[in-house]
């Protein structure tokens, strides 16, 4: 047999062999596509939740401190309510006119300050994703304390 004929033999069993698996990719791709697509979604939908729940911690850190600047509850409380007003809409992924917040001094003394939010996390897309799967809460809460009067 000559080098030419078995080299046209070789390349005939190659093209014959890419022939009959052409359709592999297609299979495959069907078949891990949604696993795939599901993964990818999930990922987005509780990047979502985990962003607006990092949202709204900051949102009680930054009216703690701002609430730091009032001489007594009264006051302190009033410069919460004022920065929630004016300032949680800009924050990702959270609707304002959904927080609840309530801000107390939370020792008899007065030596501490709480703030406390509550956010109703039911718009967001992950509870449309997994229906029968356990899932996070619908309401974050988060708090954050400061001290009053100094060190």
């Amino acid at each position: 047999m000559s080098t030419r004929s078995s080299k046209s033999i070789r390349i005939r069993q190659i093209t014959r062999n890419f022939q009959e698996e052409s359709g592999t990719s297609a299979v495959e791709f069907a078949l891990l596509s949604p696993i795939f697509i599901l993964l990818l979604l999930g990922m987005v939908a509780y990047g979502i939740y985990f962003g607006a729940a990092n949202s709204i911690q900051q949102i009680a850190a930054d009216a703690a401190r701002t609430a730091i600047a009032g001489l007594n509850q009264t006051e302190r409380q009033t410069l919460v309510a004022s920065f929630v007003t004016n300032n949680a809409g800009g924050y990702p992924f959270v609707d304002a006119s959904k927080l609840t917040y309530q801000a107390n001094d939370s020792t008899a003394d007065g030596s501490q300050f709480v703030v406390s939010i509550q956010y109703d996390a039911r718009n967001l897309p992950i509870w449309n994703l997994f229906p029968g799967i356990a899932m996070p809460g619908n309401t974050i809460k988060r708090q954050s304390t400061i001290r009053v009067g100094g060190i």
